[in-house]
This record gives C-alpha cells, structure tokens and sequence, in this order.
C-alpha cells in the first residue's frame, strides 16, 4: 500500500496530512450528512447478517505455519522487491511456482518498463470461460523495505487461497492476480500492475463479478487506542483497537461489500467492518483496487487499514516477526468463504 511518491517513514506520512487536512472538514461534513441521510445506516456502516448453509468447519483453515514461510520467503529471502531489486524476478518466480503447485492454471503478464521487465502472476481456478471473480494483491516492496505487512501478507494469503481452491475448485471462474510495481515510483501511473491487468481485462471484454484486493492484512492488536482514523466521525463510529479486517468499497460497491462481509462472518471469528464512502476519503485508493474502478468493474479491498494501524509502516521494522499469523489464516477462511460463495452466485 503507499500513500504519496515519494514515500515516507512516519506512521502517517507528513505529505499527506498536509494534503489531506483540508479535506477532512469535506469528509466529516459529507458522511454526516450522508448518516443523516440515511435511515437504515446499510451504506456506510454494513450490518449484514451472515449467509447460512456455510459454517466454520467447511471451510479450509489456511495454516498460519504456512503463511508465515511465505511471508518470510519474500520478506526475508527474495529483498529486495523493489522494482530495481534482484527479488522482485524471484518474488515472481517463487509466486507462479507456489500457484501452479496448487493446481491453477498458470499465466503471466509481462510488460516492460523503463528498460526492466516485471511481471504480473495469474492462476485461474474453475471454469476456463464466463464470468470471473478477481482477488489479487501486489508482490513489490517499497525501496529495500522487508515490506512483510506491506504487502508480502496480502501475497501470502493469496498463496493459501490458491491451495484451498486447488483441492476444491470454485464453480465459477477465479482468477488470483499477484501484481507487480505498486510501489513507489509508480504509484498512480499506468504503469502499475493492476492498471495493466484491469485495462487488460476490459480491452478483452472480460466479465467481472467482482474484485477482491488483499492489502496489508497481518497486524492486529488489542490494544486501546491503536486504531486511528482520517476523520472524528469515523473516529466516533469504529473501534479504537486494530484487531479488526476492513472491507472498503465506495458506495456502487454496497451489493458486494455486503455478500463479502456477511460471507466472512459466516466462516471467521476474526471481526470484520465495513466502510463504503467517496474514494476521496484518505486511504479508501489507496492500493490496487482503484484501478478496477476506472474500468467500471466492482471492486474492494480488505485491509488491516495499513499506517492507521500499523505504525512500522515503511520502515524497517514491518519484518515478519510482527505478523499475526493464527489471524491471517482467518483472513484466508473469510476471503475463501467469500470467493466460493460469489462463485456460485456468477452468471
């Protein structure tokens, strides 16, 4: 996840609390008239109840020993995994590698930018044709950063995804994207990865039930007061501890965040909130899901809600050791309860 380019080291980076405090007034403002707005509270805050037919023990677990050995292979053995590192080719390799071991159909994007090639790795599960269903997460790091949190978490999840779907595949098609180049420098350009593959998607006239993006979701905690906000209104209405999963979406992305959330409850204790909203909330773009919206496709993210939460954030400190590995496998449980489900439900 990144905020600006360039990047910074602070909890919340400086540049950005200079950009975005003259709009914290304009995002208290439009939330609470948009509560006031609104009788039932669905569309900002989901309160969905759980899907039945599904329990906690149909539903593979995804191992924490087996997320925290991929965690530390990308963190530890493929760093660098900035796009000028040497780790970010064997990042590449160890991820097509990992996803054709599970069963998937293995493809590759590869594009070339300022004289390097990278790559984005693809493993389709399901049917080879109609309607797919998108989870993705970005491999790269920002600089030499370990980047274990960010995002080597998401990619590790994705990992354990790709087992449980390969010992029982989904009855629609889904596609696991581990993107490249989300980092800094090219944040917000046309060269990140998921701007190639959602511009991909649409130029093929693919159709897309819907996009997951796993972005940072390995730390949690307990602890009162970790959790912070860009906004007092939000600050009244969510938890102050960070020992919860964030699904985000803006308000065209109602349907989905509700079947993505009510589809998590169903299968995982770990708490799950929801906020949908203007993407110009501070963090609601910050990642790899924005792209799919520029090319009309729904899209959300899940996310530990990154340097609001985690104050290693682009440091040298996001290592391995401080990731939450038993609730990261419930991040998987969840994530696959919700992908299995919207698969049954494509057209």
């Amino acid at each position: 996840m990144d905020a600006l380019d360039p990047p910074a080291r602070s909890v919340v980076p400086e540049a950005f609390r200079q950009e975005d405090r003259r709009r914290r007034w304009k995002v208290l403002a439009a939330l609470t008239g948009f509560l006031l707005a609104s009788a039932s509270g669905t569309a900002l805050l989901v309160t969905q109840p759980v899907f039945a037919g599904r329990t906690t023990d149909d539903v593979p677990a995804g191992s924490p020993e087996r997320l925290e050995a991929d965690v530390r292979l990308l963190s530890e053995s493929c760093a660098p995994r900035d796009w000028l590192g040497a780790g970010l080719p064997k990042a590449a390799d160890a991820i097509a590698l990992a996803f054709q071991k599970a069963g998937g159909r293995v493809a590759r994007q590869s594009f070339e930018v300022r004289g390097h090639a990278v790559t984005n790795v693809i493993a389709s599960f399901g049917p080879e044709t109609g309607t797919r269903i998108v989870v993705g997460a970005h491999y790269d790091a920002c600089g030499e950063l370990p980047g274990a949190d960010d995002n080597a978490s998401g990619v590790a999840c994705l990992l354990e995804l790709a087992r449980a779907l390969g010992q029982a595949p989904p009855a629609g098609r889904v596609d696991l994207v581990a993107y490249t180049l989300e980092e800094p420098p090219f944040f917000r350009t046309p060269d990140m990865g998921s701007v190639r593959h959602a511009r991909l998607l649409r130029e093929a006239g693919s159709e897309v039930q819907a996009v997951i993006v796993l972005e940072m979701v390995g730390r949690f905690t307990e602890a009162p007061g970790s959790q912070r906000y860009p906004s007092t209104l939000l600050d009244l209405l969510y938890p102050d501890r960070g020992n919860f999963l964030l699904v985000a979406g803006r308000f065209a992305d109602i349907g989905l965040t509700r079947q993505v959330k009510a589809a998590f409850r169903s299968a995982s204790p770990l708490p799950v909130r929801s906020l949908n909203g203007p993407r110009w909330i501070p963090g609601m773009d910050f990642s790899d899901h924005y792209p799919y919206w520029d090319q009309g496709f729904p899209a959300v993210m899940l996310t530990d809600t990154a340097f609001y939460r985690n104050g290693d954030y682009h440091t040298d400190r996001d290592t391995a050791d401080r990731l939450d590995y038993g609730r990261m496998a419930q991040v998987v449980r969840g994530v696959h309860a919700a992908v299995t489900r919207l698969a049954m439900r494509a057209p």
